[in-house]
């Protein structure tokens, strides 16, 4: 203090200034090496993500047909894709918008789980098609909407779904759902009962799988919805029977998976839709929103369940590190 008390005005001040400039010149280097190594860091991921992408693309390769799979980890962003944008058939995976469409409406007190809805003869999709209620009550029934919600989304339940999204207004008050969480490439047109009698329809009722991952982001986020509507949707889909060697097929037993299956029929050799979406609980405590849709394959059941349930265990064991 004394050395710098017998130091004239000037020279203290020049004194001031080769410290600042020195400081300045040391977080200079130090902000263009944070740079740097962020570049490094990004250049290193894209390359790990390459490889990840290459292997989804070797594996999809046995199913013989069109895949698609979109991935991210929603805490972090990371991501992963094949064929995101493309237009898929959604068969039975388009009951999650329908249950999400549903609890909005229970939110919202226009439906409440304890009503009571009449499943008639009427409501009954084809034998062809999938239906546990209508081969448990052939002459009709009562069931609530929690009722209903858990035979759509454990059982995937066409009868139920067809119930339900009558109950709420139909297919448009589902679309008018998805158009409010910004979900523009997933299209809801046609009822179960509609594309049992007739194939072609199913095509109507398509999603990318980049938008099946938004649509598992907003649920995870609950947006329009409350927390005991997620929680109730999310315990339905953990509870899902269907479905059991496809995502959740090679991941470690007691894994949470959140999930909704769709299958189509075969015909002529050729299935046009054998899908799985969901979210999974990563040993870090991160989720992992996937959807994975195999169309117009060749391959045989066996062969497409492990198809989707390979490329979900590479996604987990790459984001599980």
């Amino acid at each position: 203090m004394k050395a710098m008390e017998r130091l004239s005005l000037p020279c203290l001040l020049l004194l001031l200034i080769s410290l600042a400039s020195a400081c300045s010149r040391t977080i200079t280097t130090q902000t263009a090496q944070g740079k740097k190594q962020n570049a490094d860091d990004q250049k290193i991921q894209a390359v790990e993500n390459l490889k990840l992408r290459n292997q989804i693309e070797q594996i999809a390769a046995a199913a013989k047909g069109h895949v698609g799979v979109a991935a991210v980890v929603l805490e972090t962003g990371a991501t992963v894709s094949l064929n995101p944008h493309d237009h898929f058939p959604m068969q039975s995976v388009y009951k999650l918008p329908i249950g999400m469409a549903v609890m909005k409406q229970v939110d919202a007190g226009k439906v409440r789980l304890d009503q009571k809805v009449r499943v008639t003869k009427d409501d009954f999709i084809g034998r062809a098609a999938h239906s546990p209620i209508r081969d448990k009550y052939p002459n009709g029934t009562e069931l609530t909407v929690n009722e209903l919600m858990g035979w759509m989304l454990m059982e995937s339940d066409g009868t139920a779904s067809d119930v339900l999204m009558k109950l709420i207004g139909g297919p448009e008050t589902v679309q008018a759902f998805l158009t409010e969480l910004g979900i523009k490439d997933m299209i809801v047109l046609d009822t179960e009962k509609a594309f049992a009698q007739d194939h072609s329809l199913q095509f109507r009722n398509w999603a990318t799988p980049e938008a099946a991952v938004v649509l598992l982001r907003a649920l995870h986020e609950r947006r329009g919805l409350s927390e005991s509507s997620q929680m109730l949707l999310l315990k339905y889909m953990t509870e899902s029977r269907p479905g059991a060697k496809r995502l959740k097929g090679l991941l470690p037993a007691g894994t949470i998976v959140a999930h909704k299956t769709g299958t189509s029929g075969t015909e002529n050799g050729i299935t046009a839709a054998t899908n799985d979406i969901g979210i999974l609980t990563l040993p870090n405590g991160r989720h992992l929103a996937i959807a994975v849709f195999v169309a117009d394959s060749a391959a045989d059941e066996a062969t497409r369940e492990g198809v989707i349930a390979k490329i979900a265990k590479a996604v987990w064991d790459k984001w599980s590190e």
